[in-house]
């Protein structure tokens, strides 16, 4: 079954996003403005979604998961990553003997890695994490544009067949993302350090600031920008977040026992007045701006 024409550029293929949130609905919306998809079949649990979804023009139909796998040339995962690692074995069960592809967007990969390991299509399936959105959820967050010029990870390229592969990279071509490819183990890791540890330590900072800051009006009055940046994590989606706790717990562990090493350093130094000490924590954590200046 060939989806597109990569001489004229042109893709003729039918879509399932399954989870009508923040990712899957600017999926939607990109997809079908750029001529990916000639349609978009959404899959929701959530009733309301699924209405915002079909009223508001970001998918064409509403189905139920096993008909719209059956009706889709590629199926796209965007629920929450439990969610994720308990569809995709069924679904590759009922893609058996056909060339459809499917693709995840889910923070962790390992898990769901492991879970589909020992399938026979298994080469149907790419695992995929692009490295965007915002703090909100829902389809009502859903924006175009969302994935421009942001980076795409693709795990285990070599375990994909090479059509599926090629699919879903042109899918990220056709949203402007740049892609890295990984081992599922590696990519894990690295989403620890980097992204994972910021949520929680967003997380973190807002429950303190509740604890102790008890009038909502001195938060407004007080909260600057850097105030704002840091916790905006905090707004995000726990149905989507305490998923990706669990099924990455090692390796955040690991991340938030040498952040809470960095922040007991930082309380010995104010304790003991230390600003020799204090100054040389700052000055190292400034380096950072090497990297993403």
């Amino acid at each position: 079954m060939e989806f597109f024409k990569t001489t004229e550029g042109e893709y003729h293929m039918k879509v399932c996003i399954v989870g009508i949130g923040l990712i899957g609905g600017s999926l939607a919306i990109d997809l079908k403005r750029r001529g990916f998809a000639t349609s978009i079949i959404g899959v929701d649990s959530n009733i309301h979604h699924q209405n915002i979804a079909l009223h508001s023009g970001l998918v064409d139909e509403i189905e139920e998961l096993q008909p719209a796998v059956e009706k889709s040339d590629l199926i796209i995962l965007s629920t929450p990553v439990n969610a994720n690692r308990e569809m995709l074995p069924n679904i590759l069960t009922w893609m058996l003997g056909t060339k459809k592809v499917v693709t995840d967007m889910g923070s962790t990969k390992a898990g769901i890695a492991a879970a589909v390991a020992g399938q026979s299509n298994r080469g149907r399936y790419v695992a995929s994490h692009p490295m965007a959105g915002t703090e909100f959820s829902g389809p009502m967050a859903a924006i175009g544009k969302l994935f421009d010029y942001k980076h795409a990870i693709i795990c285990d390229p070599e375990l994909s067949d090479q059509d599926a592969l090629e699919t879903v990279i042109a899918m990220y071509k056709i949203l402007n993302m740049r892609l890295s490819y990984m081992k599922s183990s590696e990519h894990d890791i690295h989403v620890a350090y980097v992204s994972h540890i910021s949520h929680i330590t967003s997380f973190s900072l807002a429950l303190s600031v509740l604890d102790k800051e008890k009038d909502e009006e001195n938060i407004l009055k007080l909260a600057g920008g850097g105030f704002d940046s840091t916790v905006r994590l905090a707004k995000s989606s726990a149905e989507t977040w305490a998923p990706i706790f669990l099924q990455n717990s090692a390796y955040i562990i690991e991340v938030m026992d040498n952040y809470l090493e960095k922040m007991n350093l930082f309380k010995k130094y104010i304790l003991e007045k230390n600003q020799d000490g204090l100054k040389e924590l700052i000055n190292e954590a400034n380096t950072i701006r090497k990297i993403l200046n």
